[in-house]
C-alpha cells in the first residue's frame, strides 16, 4: 500500500469546528448602509453573477443579464431577517446612489 502524506488527526484531538450557516439562506451581507429613508442590506452583484433580467425600482428600466448592479433589501425588518429577503429588490448601482438626491415631485 502506498505511504499517505496526509496528515493524520491525533488520539483524543477535537473535531474540526462546523462551519456557521449563512445569514439570511445564503445571502451574504456584503453591506449595510444607513441613511434618512431606513437602514438597508446592500449586496453587490457582478455581471457574471447577474443571470436573469430586473426592473430596477429606481428608474423603471431594465437591469439586462450580464449587468453588475446591487441588491437591497430593508435591514430593520420587524418580522426578522427572513421576511426582509422576500422584500429585496435589484437597483442599478447609480440609481441606488441617487435615491437620496432626488426631489419629491
Amino acid at each position: 500500500m502506498p505511504r499517505s502524506n496526509r496528515p493524520r488527526p491525533r488520539r483524543g484531538a477535537a473535531p474540526p469546528p462546523a462551519e456557521e450557516p449563512l445569514p439570511l439562506r445564503g445571502f451574504a451581507t456584503h453591506g449595510y448602509e444607513r441613511s434618512a429613508d431606513g437602514e438597508w442590506h446592500v449586496r453587490t452583484v457582478s455581471g457574471a453573477a447577474a443571470t436573469k433580467s430586473y426592473r430596477c425600482p429606481g428608474c423603471d428600466q431594465l437591469i439586462p443579464p450580464a449587468t453588475p448592479h446591487v441588491v437591497v433589501w430593508p435591514g430593520d425588518d420587524l418580522l426578522g431577517p427572513d421576511s426582509a429577503v422576500g422584500a429585496r429588490r435589484h437597483w442599478h448601482r447609480s440609481c441606488w446612489q441617487a435615491r437620496g438626491r432626488r426631489r419629491p415631485t
